[in-house]
């Protein structure tokens, strides 16, 4: 390879690890294509530079582009997420969800706030032994007008993620409520953190497991799929 094509890869690497915190991104014809969303959901609002974060910008033409690849046979979905914007959050969930892949996802560090519903989206769900989820209430910063209007809009969007969640687990509804609005659980605030299994005893997530788990659940469902 000439040095000015080693240059030209070292600025894609450059930008690659700028834009997306990755230089070994999956080749488009990879047979299973690994999505991480770590930190921070980016949606509306740019967030700072000193952030972590996951632009939904970003995940959204990659999940579109999976979907159209005939060569990409899976989706791994990697979870170390604190939460962010709810609706950005939300769009994504629904778009994997939607998928015609095979997907799978795995909770590592954290799948907190929107990061559940991130976790419950694919077809089968792990949860790392030490890794944590928080249920909470839709929280707002900022200035919020306090009317009547508010409180509708903020009980619509509450539904919306608990119908998702409802809809992609097996958790109930009634069980998913009390968890939200637990009040022992979260120091000044309402909410429940699940450790680990505890995620799968209340239908959750469906297992606990790693990366070689996740990877063999999602080979599974692509053989089982074919003809």
């Amino acid at each position: 390879m000439s040095e000015e094509n080693n240059n030209k890869v070292k600025e894609a690497d450059l930008e690659n690890l700028k834009e997306l915190g990755n230089i070994d991104l999956p080749k488009p014809t990879d047979r299973i294509q690994t999505i991480p969303i770590i930190g921070q959901i980016e949606g509306h609002n740019i967030l700072s530079p000193q952030t972590k974060s996951t632009k939904y910008e970003h995940i959204i033409p990659q999940l579109v582009s999976i979907e159209r690849d005939k060569d990409v046979e899976g989706v791994l979905i990697i979870l170390n997420t604190i939460g962010g914007d709810v609706e950005a959050g939300l769009a994504i969930a629904e778009m994997i969800n939607s998928l015609s892949k095979p997907t799978v996802s795995l909770v590592i560090g954290g799948g907190h706030s929107i990061g559940v519903p991130l976790a419950t989206a694919a077809d089968y769900s792990f949860i790392s032994p030490t890794a944590t989820m928080i249920v909470h209430p839709i929280r707002m910063n900022g200035l919020i007008v306090g009317v009547p209007q508010t409180f509708n809009y903020f009980e619509k969007m509450q539904d919306r993620i608990i119908d998702f969640i409802v809809r992609s687990s097996n958790i109930s509804r009634d069980v998913l409520k009390n968890m939200m609005l637990q009040t022992t659980d979260l120091l000044n605030d309402m909410g429940t953190i699940l450790i680990g299994k505890q995620a799968i005893e209340v239908g959750l997530i469906d297992a606990v497991g790693g990366i070689s788990d996740a990877v063999n659940k999602l080979n599974e469902l692509i053989e089982s799929k074919k003809p």
